[in-house]
């Protein structure tokens, strides 16, 4: 039977440390070029909802090391709202970013919804504290404040700590292998990882099985696929 599908679009950028080149960082303007562009129509939603981003800025949290910490906190919160309301069991549902910080308020909607697995495909393992970040940009490591790696008012919003359990997630893709220190916070977690020349080694369709055989054993409510 075929599914019913809703796109979700999130134009955040305030996760991201814009170049100096830059007024802003560009992925808020991802939704609406994949509009221009056909992608809209070729998926053919029933609905798009939108949930439209604060203005860009750099302010630097000094309680969490996190750059636009409470804008970001704000958002994922009424992202989540904007899910739950709109959200269908048996609708597949697409979200379109932004930056990966738009992970948070994904992942604290799928936290009231059950238990959930996650395939996080990255050239990155966005899987550091902000103490070894260059930038203090959520979304280099969005993926630890999920699993509750980081400050509290990033990782805990709402009393949900963790958004993720760290087993239920495959992290494949990391490019960067050569940092130690940056690569070990992964190794030393209980993520699933899969560098990328692991993952090539592997092949991407087994590592996607193994995936779906560990959803399915763990009984877990579903799984959600990030490509960034």
């Amino acid at each position: 039977m075929k599914r019913n599908i809703n796109i979700f679009e999130f134009p955040l950028n305030l996760g991201l440390t814009k170049k100096e080149h830059e007024t802003e960082p560009g992925v808020r303007k991802l939704p609406d070029w994949l509009r221009k562009f056909g992608f809209h129509s070729r998926i053919d939603p029933v609905n798009v909802f939108r949930l439209e981003a604060p203005e860009y800025s750099m302010d630097f949290d000094r309680e969490s090391k996190v750059r636009n910490a409470d804008q970001i906190i704000e958002y994922a919160k009424k992202q989540a709202d904007c899910i739950l309301h709109h959200y269908q069991k048996n609708t597949f549902n697409i979200i379109l970013g932004g930056d990966c910080s738009i992970l948070i308020g994904n992942a604290m909607t799928l936290k009231k919804l059950g238990n959930f697995g996650l395939f996080y495909l990255d050239g990155h393992t966005d899987f550091i504290p902000p103490e070894l970040s260059e930038t203090g940009g959520a979304a280099g490591m969005d993926l630890a404040i999920i699993t509750g790696t980081g400050h509290q008012k990033l990782t805990d919003i709402n009393g949900l700590k963790p958004y993720f359990a760290e087993e239920n997630i495959f992290c494949c893709g990391n490019a960067e292998t050569d940092d130690k220190e940056y690569v070990d916070q992964i190794i030393n977690s209980g993520i699933h990882y899969f560098d990328l020349y692991q993952l090539r080694e592997n092949g991407f369709r087994r590592t996607a099985d193994d995936f779906l055989k560990m959803v399915d054993e763990k009984g877990l409510d579903g799984f959600s696929f990030i490509l960034t």
